[in-house]
């Protein structure tokens, strides 16, 4: 049980204005949904907030398909400024290394826990093209 707003931002799919990184990375992880709200006249004394009830269910995910302490950098940063493209946010991580992908041109709460992964695939592959 968490508080309302948290349960909606964790079980949020991409699209959404609430989607964000807690979101993305309990997601690459677990399968969640959002079961039911909670008043909050239920407790005693009552709190000036609702509440709701989320099932995390493990995936079959072991690891990620990444380098995943650049994916949790990756979606912190791609989140940091969220109005700004992906490409103007991780400009942090890659600095001048040559990163091609599409989704680039998005904006973090469009894209997939499977695109933050070939985002961080393609950040690393541009990383390392740069160490050469």
């Amino acid at each position: 049980m968490f508080q309302k707003e948290v349960a909606q931002r964790i079980a949020e799919k991409p699209g959404s204005k609430t989607y964000g990184i807690l979101s993305v990375l309990l997601q690459a992880f677990y399968k969640i949904e959002y079961l039911f709200t909670v008043s909050e006249h239920v407790f005693n004394p009552p709190p000036k907030v609702k509440s709701a009830v989320i099932r995390l269910t493990r995936n079959a995910t072991v690891s990620l398909a990444c380098d995943e302490e650049l994916f949790f950098k990756v979606v912190k940063a791609s989140f940091n400024q969220r109005r700004k493209t992906v490409r103007n946010s991780v400009k942090v991580l890659s600095g001048s290394a040559p990163v091609e992908s599409a989704l680039l041109d998005k904006r973090a709460e469009q894209l997939s826990v499977a695109d933050f992964v070939a985002l961080t695939n393609a950040i690393e592959a541009g990383l390392r093209k740069q160490a050469f």
